[in-house]
């Protein structure tokens, strides 16, 4: 069976940036591997889901189910999305075999300082916008397999490295 690599974190932590280096290392290896990120899946799965936290549950569950899916059928898979769900995470642990969180842990000074998607500065504009980790909830991990701060200390491709050589295949 494959394995998953969840790899989560508040918006601009660096999941994708991470999870794309971590995927390219991991195909050199093993062709059977995919990469999956949040916002690209919420397009695929035809963006029919809004953001309440119902609706963003939602979401989770289905890329949760997504990634169990391709892991049974052999798949490496590299999963980047906020999971901002203690039960989502506790889903996959339950039902995912080969299973590795990954938490992207990143400062709010260094998150607004990044501001790659302009979403900080936004909520500070006084714009009525819903940022998780800001004005909505974050359930922030209680039991990742890793965590990395991601503050600028270490280079990317360093984080990735680091996964690699723990539980890469």
């Amino acid at each position: 069976m494959g394995t998953v690599y969840w790899i989560t974190g508040l918006s601009g932590a660096g999941k994708t940036t991470i999870g794309k280096l971590l995927y390219e290392k991991i195909k050199e290896k093993n062709p059977n591997t995919v990469f999956l990120d949040g916002d690209v899946l919420r397009k695929v799965f035809g963006d029919d889901l809004g953001y309440t936290e119902t609706d963003r549950r939602k979401c989770a569950m289905r890329y949760s189910r997504l990634c169990a899916m391709l892991q049974e059928q052999d798949m490496n898979v590299i999963c980047c999305t906020i999971s901002m769900f203690d039960s989502v995470r506790e889903w996959n642990r339950k039902n995912i075999y080969d299973y590795k969180e990954i938490y992207i842990k990143v400062s709010m000074d260094t998150l607004k300082e990044r501001n790659q998607k302009g979403i900080y500065s936004e909520l500070e504009e006084g714009k009525q916008i819903e940022i998780v980790g800001m004005n909505i909830d974050f359930e922030e991990p209680k039991h990742p397999d890793l965590i990395l701060q991601n503050d600028g200390g270490k280079t990317p491709e360093e984080q990735a490295e680091e996964i690699l050589r723990l539980y890469g295949k």
